[in-house]
């Protein structure tokens, strides 16, 4: 493996004690989401789960580049059993290369915080622990004596991007990571479409890659989700999928007069169910279902919130009236405002009328 491992000795000195006050200054690397890299330990920090989630599979990835063999485990925090960390971090028969992933720091027990201390001085070779902590005063004597370690320790910190500026740049490096052009136009109408959610930027952003061949620019973005500043495909789909029918009729009606296109409206419809449908049944925590289904872990937990009060029927039929509406909007129906009300009238009823 290409990560070196150094002694921890006195790797946690005044660290592993209750501190007072304001917590000292990291000495460890802290690095952006983008510039993950393996280390014995790597404590993802931040409230941007998105970024987060996509820095812990980025890191998977490369480590399953330089070895095929990694086995990847999971750990809640929240709901550590003593002796878990030193077990997974155990080396095993064959000798793999392990990551693992710690979920819910933020909400970690005493137990783990013990012994996660203790991991610091003298971690297992070969093995990689991933610490997600999503923000919160809980934790704080681990991330001090993460952060006061010495040796192969880094922080990425993964903070909400706020500014404007900052999600045109997320936007743009979307668009150059999958090789296509893009107008600054193009980027400034996603940015103020999405500017409330990460992940939906960023879906936007891969959307447009798939479908469409030429430059994007300003006039692809407003075909694509015109309108979509007021209220938007994925507002709509929230507010039926959670059996709101009153209101997410209106905000269909809305959207549509202020020039919304029905086909990205059921792309949206269709990317919320799917995932539905793929999480539907599943067991296990988020974070270890993620690499089975191909889903970020909070695709997983959004899809359990939005799967409340359904039934495997009806998303059965919510999902065939959303192909039969897809066909008849790309010309196979007459009314194309007409089957947007009918598919909604479905899923508001969660399948069941």
């Amino acid at each position: 493996m290409a990560a070196v491992r150094g002694s921890r000795s006195g790797a946690v000195k005044s660290a592993a004690g209750k501190t007072s006050g304001k917590s000292p200054a990291p000495v460890i690397p802290q690095l952006t989401w983008e510039q993950i890299r393996p280390a014995a330990v790597v404590l993802v920090s931040g409230t941007e789960s998105f970024l987060a989630d996509r820095a812990i599979r980025q890191l998977r990835d490369l480590l399953k580049l330089e070895d095929p063999s990694l086995e990847v485990t999971d750990i809640d925090a929240a709901s550590y059993a003593p002796g878990e960390l030193l077990t997974m971090a155990s080396p095993s028969l064959f000798g793999e290369p392990r990551m693992i992933r710690v979920t819910s720091v933020e909400k970690c027990t005493d137990n783990f915080i013990l012994e996660a201390i203790d991991y610091l001085a003298y971690p297992a070779d070969d093995t990689y622990v991933v610490l997600r902590h999503g923000g919160g005063v809980r934790g704080k004597r681990l991330l001090d004596a993460v952060r006061a370690a010495t040796g192969d320790v880094i922080e990425v910190v993964c903070t909400e991007l706020k500014k404007d500026t900052e999600r045109y740049d997320f936007a743009v490096a979307e668009f150059r990571a999958a090789g296509r052009r893009v107008s600054p136009g193009a980027v400034r109408a996603l940015v103020s479409a999405f500017s409330d959610d990460l992940a939906e930027l960023s879906s936007a952003c891969n959307q447009l890659v798939a479908d469409t061949s030429d430059e994007i620019t300003e006039a692809t973005v407003e075909r694509y989700y015109a309108g979509r500043v007021e209220t938007n495909a994925f507002a709509v789909a929230d507010s039926a999928i959670a059996g709101r029918y009153g209101e997410s009729l209106a905000l269909l009606r809305h959207a549509l007069a202020t020039g919304a296109d029905p086909v990205p409206m059921v792309a949206a419809f269709a990317m919320k169910l799917r995932t539905m449908a793929k999480v539907l049944g599943t067991r296990g925590g988020s974070g270890q279902l993620a690499g089975q289904l191909g889903l970020a872990p909070w695709q997983i937990d959004r899809a359990r919130r939005d799967l409340q009060g359904w039934t495997g029927e009806g998303l059965g039929r919510s999902i065939q009236m959303l192909a039969e509406t897809d066909e008849n909007i790309k010309g196979g129906g007459r009314d194309p405002v007409y089957s947007l009300e009918r598919m909604i009238a479905t899923i508001s009823a969660r399948g069941e009328l």
